[in-house]
């Protein structure tokens, strides 16, 4: 290489298609300047643009996509890729904590906790109810006993129906309203929701018991509405966030999007955590350090009540949090709304969803009702084993000690999942069809031998059973079902989809808490196995494997189907690996041609960057500011512009065909310069519309490792 070219103070071409971040391509100036009007050599496009079309995490040296690679071909590239980016993380870390030792826990709290803190809170107060009733029964028999006096069982039961009634209400009116109104206003909506809910459980009052359940039942229903919202919701937002967060996101996008929303959804593991180890701490306080029974009116007040009081002060900072902190939530949806000239639902990408992705929204919709069973029968394992293992008591705390143990197991679950999820050699598929195969086996097996692992000689290999159902299932369905029912549809109607999708699932839950209470223990294993083969099967066949494939590239996709053209479309979107045996069979990768696929990328991106250059002249004219709006938020550095420039049909932005220089160049060296200089004005603007759903390929490089404070 020549020297000038390794020189930062001597002027030189950039290599071609080379974009270093942050600071674009290295010349010895600020940006190149190609005289306008030559029209580059059209051997250079394809380098040109090789960091847009063949990114170095998908694409091999010679454009080849990784997942057409042979066999050991493939295996080498995909370690190669992700032990540079394990590595490239293990250092950027070292470099935080030699700078500030403290400065990881901020980066995960930042990028974890406070996305996941509305399913941390849902996760805290749900299993809070479940893990009261015990308290309940063991205070009022003449409620909750099996001969109850002074309440209705009807209302009784209703306290657990309501509650999932209100989740699955919730779900379906805030997946909806996110994709109608936008994701920030449904952020904030679920939040003020629950701050009331958790204010109207902790007051829950009546003259009499049977009054205080109903007022416990509704309140139960008022705050599940807000935690249903919180499915969809924060779903679509923790993996838009991850796109529209920066110009240059879609490499973060492809390697780490699983990770990024497996771990806002992980918290939801924490909240039960914290929720059991608090009970705990307040029975102790309040019963006067002992766990068992009998126990005081006072004791159970004080417990219960402040175990709801407390996750109230964190909901209304997150209602804070929420409102002041995060402006640009639905900047991802506006966008797609944008391109398709829609300004309220989008009715036509619902309909549009249904007949291209009706296979996928059977996966999503099935396999979480299958996985909901599931998640409600691991209860059928505790009471069984822990009457053997621990002998008859009347005690709430052996209940609390055991679920503990088994909460803590289920976090290693979501956080193995979390680690997993992007490796693109297990990934999202396989995770949940392993996952639902071993809840199946955990099940069936002692399904017919139940006598026998319930007595003392086979209760440990049920114990055992017991915990591994709980970690298969994070390590799995639960963990799964929760981020492909957003990331195989389209942007307008994500939300909905997801909602749909999780209100599907709540439906298995209500399935199985009205069946449980009408068959004993010995039917519910016969019955409970076969959900765990019922969802292996629908993902098998119904569900695409989306790791490794970024939001962009889907949405390029839905844009040719959204323009009435899905057969001209012919990505990586379509390509085998990403698409489902159903859509296979369907023949939906018929059309997959990576050659004409990248010609397709090119002119996308040329009738993109003209939109923009048409808006942005526009505004010039008009003396409005463009400078930091959505019109600068592009990956295309500054030969791809100069590209566009030179290589621009006349007339395609202005009457007079001048294309003039363009806005993005000069703003980089002149933040005051005037208006395009071509003489034009307003009315010069040509109204001439390139098509409504012009496809977005901007695919740019991104730095993935966390960064500190200082840096960002």
């Amino acid at each position: 290489m020549d020297d000038d070219v390794m020189s930062p103070d001597v002027h030189h071409d950039p290599t071609p298609g080379l974009i270093p971040v942050p600071h674009g391509p290295a010349t010895g100036d600020e940006a190149l300047q190609l005289p306008f009007g030559v029209t580059p050599d059209p051997d250079h496009e394809k380098a040109i643009f090789a960091y847009l079309t063949h990114p170095d995490d998908i694409y091999t040296k010679d454009g080849t996509y990784w997942a057409d690679l042979p066999l050991r071909e493939r295996i080498a590239f995909v370690n190669k890729v992700q032990n540079e980016e394990a590595k490239q993380e293990l250092k950027a870390i070292g470099r935080m904590m030699k700078k500030d030792p403290l400065s990881p826990v901020s980066w995960y709290f930042r990028n974890a906790v406070l996305p996941g803190a509305g399913l941390g809170l849902e996760g805290y107060v749900l299993f809070s109810i479940g893990n009261i009733e015990p308290l309940f029964k063991a205070t009022w028999p003449q409620c909750w006993g099996k001969h109850a006096t002074e309440c209705s069982s009807n209302w009784i039961a209703a306290v657990t129906y309501l509650e999932v009634i209100g989740i699955m209400v919730g779900q379906l009116v805030v997946g909806v309203i996110g994709d109608w109104i936008g994701r920030r206003w449904g952020l904030i909506q679920d939040a003020a929701i629950m701050f009331v809910g958790l204010l109207m459980l902790t007051a829950s009052w009546g003259l009499t018991l049977q009054g205080w359940v109903i007022c416990y039942a509704w309140s139960l229903f008022f705050y599940g509405f807000g935690v249903g919202g919180e499915y969809p919701i924060t779903a679509t937002s923790s993996m838009e966030n991850s796109v529209s967060s920066g110009k240059l996101s879609t490499r973060n996008d492809r390697l780490h999007r699983g990770r990024k929303v497996t771990t806002a959804f992980l918290m939801q593991g924490w909240g039960q955590l914290i929720n059991q180890a608090l009970l705990i701490i307040l029975l102790l306080i309040f019963h006067g350090g002992g766990g068992g029974p009998p126990y005081g009116l006072a004791t159970v007040q004080w417990t219960f009540r402040l175990s709801f009081a407390i996750p109230a002060i964190g909901t209304l900072w997150l209602v804070y949090y929420r409102t002041y902190k995060m402006p640009h939530a639905s900047r991802q949806l506006i966008a797609a709304k944008k391109k398709s000239n829609v300004t309220g639902y989008d009715y036509d990408s619902l309909a549009m969803t249904t007949k291209h992705f009706g296979g996928r929204l059977l996966a999503t919709a099935g396999c979480w009702f299958c996985n909901d069973v599931f998640f409600y029968g691991n209860k059928l394992f505790q009471s069984q084993f822990i009457s053997v293992i621990s002998g008859p008591s009347s005690s709430v705390m052996t209940g609390w000690i055991w679920n503990l143990y088994n909460v803590i197991i289920s976090l290693v679950g979501y956080y193995l999942a979390s680690l997993l999820m992007d490796n693109r050699f297990y990934g999202r598929k396989m995770m949940q069809q392993i996952g639902f195969l071993m809840c199946f086996i955990m099940f069936v097996v002692p399904a017919f031998k139940l006598e026998y692992y319930t007595s003392p000689a086979g209760i440990k290999s049920f114990q055992a059973m017991y915990f591994l159902s709980s970690f298969f299932n994070q390590f799995g369905p639960n963990s799964v079902t929760f981020l492909v029912a957003g990331e195989v549809f389209p942007t307008p109607i994500r939300a909905s989809a997801h909602g749909f999708s999780a209100c599907c699932g709540k439906a298995g839950a209500l399935l199985a808490s009205v069946l449980y209470n009408y068959i004993d223990t010995q039917t519910k294993f016969y019955v409970v196995p076969w959900f765990g083969l019922a969802g292996m099967a629908l993902t098998w066949m119904f569900l695409p494997d989306t790791t490794g494939l970024d939001l962009k590239e889907q949405e390029r996709r839905w844009s040719y189907i959204r323009a009435g053209k899905p057969d001209d479309y012919h990505g990586i979107a379509i390509h085998p690996m990403h698409l489902s045996l159903w859509e296979r069979l369907r023949g939906v990768g018929k059309n997959y041609n990576p050659e004409l696929d990248h010609k397709q990328k090119i002119e996308d991106m040329r009738e993109e960057w003209a939109g923009k250059e048409r808006m942005r002249r526009e505004k010039e004219v008009n003396g409005q500011n463009t400078m930091g709006d959505d019109l600068e938020q592009d990956d295309f550095n500054d030969q791809v512009h100069h590209y566009f420039r030179n290589t621009a049909d006349q007339g395609m932005f202005v009457n007079d065909g001048s294309p003039g220089p363009s806005n993005y160049s000069r703003s980089r060296n002149n933040s005051s310069a005037p208006p395009f200089a071509s003489g034009a004005n307003s009315k010069e603007v040509t109204e001439e519309k390139i098509r409504p759903e012009s496809p977005s390929t901007t695919q740019g490089p991104s730095s993935t490792r966390p960064v500190s404070e200082k840096e960002q």
